[in-house]
């Protein structure tokens, strides 16, 4: 059982330990430069930026640790770059797989298609858990060190209500990986509707459009609001999962009637 989802898996380990390190990295050098800016009036340069873009970006404070984390590590490095990546990656499951030959292998074993996508598309968890797991430890951890410790509680349910978001978009890039024919074209599909999404998202907040930032991903996932007002979202966190199966099941669906020649 589950022999798609371990082999995947496996073959995603080393990229969870990159993923992983690279944002330690970039956590730790925020902690690292949080008390240089002891005497720099943050807040004051924050009322300057446009109001859209302070709304639109989730900005609360960044006179704290936590509120420079929410914004320049979870606003952009989870939200933004993290997202993207997974979308990035889920893009090739299939479309990739069709163009090297691989899933014509792999389906001459007893294995249906359906359990080759939904599978593939589990062994994404490796670095979305991997990394969800080790960073809140090093940024505890740097926060105690230089005496501005970020809440706990917050932290740990920033990275658990993570996890649905992230799902939910690496189900986005599976998706462009079955309906469109190469997997270029997933990628790039998967990609822009991700930064597309983003940027709708980022400039209709707080406007008389801002129905529209429902139909995005991160309007269910707000780092500003767990780490620094303790806001847990859990809706929001049932509508990504919701859409993640909704999506996961479309591509099972899709995939079973595609013709692989």
């Amino acid at each position: 059982m589950l022999e798609v989802a371990r082999y995947e898996g496996e073959r995603r380990l080393v990229v969870a330990g990159a993923i992983t390190a690279a944002a330690c990295f970039y956590g730790t050098m925020f902690v690292a430069l949080t008390p240089s800016f002891t005497n720099v009036d943050l807040d004051a340069i924050l009322e300057s930026y446009p109001d859209q873009l302070v709304v639109g970006f989730g900005i609360e404070s960044l006179d704290s640790l936590a509120g420079l984390l929410s914004v320049e590590l979870y606003q952009f490095g989870w939200v933004l770059v993290l997202g993207l990546y997974l979308a990035y990656t889920t893009a090739s499951l299939v479309a990739g797989g069709v163009e090297s030959g691989r899933l014509d292998t792999l389906l001459a074993t007893p294995v249906s298609r359906a359990r080759v996508v939904a599978e593939s598309f589990a062994s994404i968890l490796v670095p979305i858990l991997a990394v969800n797991a080790v960073t809140p430890v090093v940024i505890y951890v740097g926060g105690w060190l230089i005496d501005d410790p970020v809440n706990t509680q917050n932290l740990i349910a920033l990275h658990v209500l993570a996890v649905p978001y992230l799902l939910c978009c690496a189900a986005i890039g599976l998706a462009f990986s079955v309906f469109l024919p190469e997997e270029r074209l997933a990628q790039r599909g998967a990609v822009g509707a991700l930064v597309v999404a983003f940027l709708a998202r980022t400039l209709v907040t707080g406007t008389d459009y801002a129905v529209v930032e429902r139909f995005t991903p991160m309007h269910y996932f707000d780092p500003s609001a767990i780490l620094l007002d303790g806001t847990y979202d859990l809706g929001g966190a049932a509508v990504l999962l919701a859409a993640t199966l909704v999506l996961v099941v479309a591509s099972q669906l899709r995939f079973r009637r595609m013709d692989l020649g």
